[in-house]
């Protein structure tokens, strides 16, 4: 039977296409510690799970396709709190923030038009592009420089008659980099000279560390009309499931087109919004000390990570993701490993291997994204589990003399 060539050219998430091994593992008694996705084991807010309870609608109906009005209305004083000036009219509400960035790219680019992005970048992305037939032209960050932001002069090489649009996460998921505020602002320039479009992925923006302050794109308003920010309540309060993200805009043009788009899907998911209306009462103290505790965690899974012989890794900055080089042939085949023929005292690891994490073919074969979204106890047993595991895996299967 002929699928279409659209989802031929698809790949499966290196997220989550692992799983099926992970399942196996667990079948048979394996206790799996699953760093390949950013699922925080953090606590959704109390109020949040009270929302849902007494949703007290007789009917869940229908509602608007820009979002509950509400929920639009309690957004600019949350975004208050980072000195930044929102109206709801420039809000329009989302199945999560990849629902956001997929209207980004439909109202944006036409068919085979084109979207920069810094590589490694969020795999998922490829997807939402290949559904609006968009491509991805990389610009690379390198491993050995941290994944800072490459030269400007690099992006401007990558632009054509057919760039829509630059696209940047900050803070980065999977390299942990946050841009700075003048980095933003020099791609801003670029952008405003070849009157294209700037994308921010920012549903990280809370966890920053080492003191390091965020700069949000929103921050500069003499660029509006060109900058779109894609928000999301999943990581921020540990509700990812929810699926309630975010498109701002202060461009009425672009809002009015993408709008389109949002009542073709007719409406975002309603208790869902009933959900994220209670997260925005959540005190400014549960953010405070999570984004305290995925300090934490980065130290502890760095300081670990750096103990094993042959591993490299990224010291993030912010989000709760590092990129680590591995001593491997293949990182893919290695995780493959972890889980079909390996185990420590019962245990394993799942990450994410990164080769599909960049456009570049060829880059990233070694490296592998971890999730830090685990308690330092389960983080411990997690690097125990890579050490040992790679230690068999370079005796068994690359033959090498440990």
């Amino acid at each position: 039977m002929h699928m279409s060539n659209r989802i031929s050219s698809f790949q499966c998430s290196p997220i989550r296409r692992l799983s099926p091994y992970a399942r196996e593992a667990a079948k048979r008694g394996i206790k799996v510690y699953q760093l390949n996705i950013g699922q925080p084991d953090i606590k959704t807010p109390s109020q949040v799970i009270d929302a849902v309870h007494s949703y007290g609608e007789t009917i869940i109906a229908y509602g608007n396709s820009e979002g509950r009005q509400e929920l639009r209305e309690a957004l600019p004083a949350y975004y208050k709190k980072f000195r930044l000036d929102v109206s709801p009219d420039e809000i329009l509400i989302t199945t999560g923030g990849s629902e956001a960035l997929q209207f980004a790219f439909m109202t944006l680019c036409d068919p085979y038009d084109e979207v920069i992005i810094p590589e490694p970048y969020y795999t998922n992305v490829s997807s939402f592009a290949n559904i609006a037939m968009v491509n991805l032209v990389p610009v690379t960050s390198k491993f050995e420089d941290g994944f800072v932001l490459p030269d400007i002069a690099e992006f401007e090489k990558k632009i054509t008659r057919k760039t829509g649009a630059i696209l940047l996460c900050s803070p980065n998921n999977p390299t942990g980099h946050i841009y700075t505020a003048e980095e933003l602002l020099q791609l801003l320039e670029l952008v405003k000279r070849y009157d294209i479009f700037l994308i921010v992925d920012e549903v990280y923006r809370e966890f920053c560390y080492d003191g390091k302050s965020f700069s949000s794109v929103l921050a500069f308003p003499e660029y509006a009309d060109r900058v779109i920010c894609v928000d999301s309540f999943s990581k921020r309060y540990s509700m990812c499931g929810s699926r309630i993200g975010a498109l701002i805009c202060k461009n009425q043009d672009v809002l009015a087109s993408a709008l389109k788009l949002a009542q073709a899907r007719l409406c975002p998911p309603d208790i869902e919004q009933v959900a994220a209306l209670a997260a925005l009462d959540t005190d400014d103290s549960y953010l405070v000390e999570v984004q305290a505790e995925y300090e934490k965690r980065r130290n502890f899974i760095v300081e670990g990570l750096q103990k094993i012989d042959g591993v490299k890794c990224s010291c993030p900055k912010g989000a709760f993701y590092l990129v680590a080089e591995l001593p491997v042939d293949d990182a893919e085949r290695f995780a493959v490993f972890m889980l079909k023929d390996f185990n420590l005292d019962g245990e394993t690891v799942m990450v994410a291997p990164c080769e599909d994490f960049y456009v570049t073919k060829g880059i990233g074969r070694k490296q592998i994204r971890l999730a830090y979204v685990l308690n330092t106890h389960d983080l411990d047993h997690a690097v125990k589990c890579l050490d040992a595991g790679l230690k068999a895996y370079r005796r068994d299967v690359l033959k090498e003399t440990i």
